[in-house]
């Protein structure tokens, strides 16, 4: 083997909760772990300001402070964290290939994948503004939708999901206007009719934004326009939620993991980490187009760790499964 490929035992691809939880199960493990962050380290979560629907955090901690929190508590149990991502792979063979950075090879036993997805936005100088601000943007209204309690948002979409989060956020906010870019829904006759029913959710067809207005701070409206007659008037908002869908950050493993046709990594085996690689496990928002939370994305990283210390257990009978990584 080349003096310039690293041989290791368990590699992590990405950071987040779910790479972080996997590293630390997986360092209990004598797994040796080495994780790369990821072009974004410590993931969606380093742009959340508050979160509050953690466990464990009974007055709230802040995204990046949690990700901190959880990039020290992996490197406690020997962690390598590194900075840098993974720009390509090879599962073709018996031996598991990555490339950081295009330049480093990496040989693994064990690879978790843990790459997250993103969340699209309309990418509106004024609405990138106030996300990064943490001044009133968002694209998960479970996450956040508590901040607005008895107040009024604007919330943009048209699918399922949409729907979803505009119901959920109706009953916590004063109002909440849905802003549908066509005549009529994507979402399905039953979510669509349930937005529809409820009182405080005013859905506005053919009605697009035009630019998130705000006070330098947080955001204080939205400008609309619509679509088929140019129109525009300002809606008085302190949120604005976006629920256009999400990407999962998956491109590089197309060529070797089963994906479903959004992205998504396919678990072989429902109920684990398991992909339809021997030896490559997933974690998290790569492989989770339901729930993405934090707390969900942790527990599939658990799992992960488990199942590919698992793994080595019946590949190597000099690896012993550490019986302290289950405590």
């Amino acid at each position: 083997m080349s003096d310039t490929i690293e041989r290791v035992k368990c590699l992590i691809i990405g950071s987040g909760p779910a790479g972080y939880t996997a590293a630390v199960y997986a360092s209990r493990a004598n797994m040796a772990p080495v994780l790369y962050q990821g072009e974004q380290p410590g993931g969606q979560l380093t742009t959340t300001n508050d979160v509050e629907n953690f466990p464990g955090y009974p007055e709230g901690i802040t995204g990046p402070e949690m990700m901190m929190q959880l990039q020290k508590q992996a490197e406690r149990f020997g962690t390598d964290v590194r900075h840098g991502w993974v720009s390509k792979v090879d599962f073709s063979g018996e031996i598991h290939k990555a490339w950081i950075n295009g330049e480093k090879e990496i040989h693994a036993d064990t690879i978790i994948i843990s790459t997250g997805a993103s969340a699209k936005y309309l990418n509106l100088p004024s609405e990138q503004k106030y996300l990064k601000l943490g001044g009133g943007v968002s694209a998960c209204a479970v996450c956040d939708g508590f901040f607005y309690r008895n107040q009024e948002v604007v919330i943009v979409g048209a699918g399922d999901s949409a729907c979803e989060e505009a119901h959920y956020l109706s009953k916590l906010c004063k109002k909440v206007t849905m802003l549908v870019r066509r005549d009529e829904f994507r979402a399905s006759k039953i979510m669509a009719k349930r937005v529809m029913n409820t009182e405080n959710i005013e859905v506005l067809f053919n009605t697009e934004t035009e630019e998130v207005l705000g006070d330098g701070q947080v955001v204080t409206g939205v400008r609309v326009f619509n679509n088929k007659t140019n129109e525009k008037h300002d809606i008085e908002a302190t949120g604005f939620f976006v629920a256009i869908g999400h990407k999962p950050n998956t491109d590089i493993f197309k060529d070797f993991l089963d994906l479903d046709e959004t992205g998504y990594i396919v678990n072989a085996v429902p109920g684990t980490s398991k992909t339809n690689v021997e030896g490559v496990f997933v974690s998290g928002d790569a492989a989770d187009h339901v729930y993405r939370q934090a707390i969900t994305a942790a527990g599939t990283g658990c799992m992960a760790a488990l199942d590919a210390e698992r793994y080595l257990a019946a590949k190597d009978a000099d690896f012993e499964v550490a019986t302290s990584s289950y405590n």
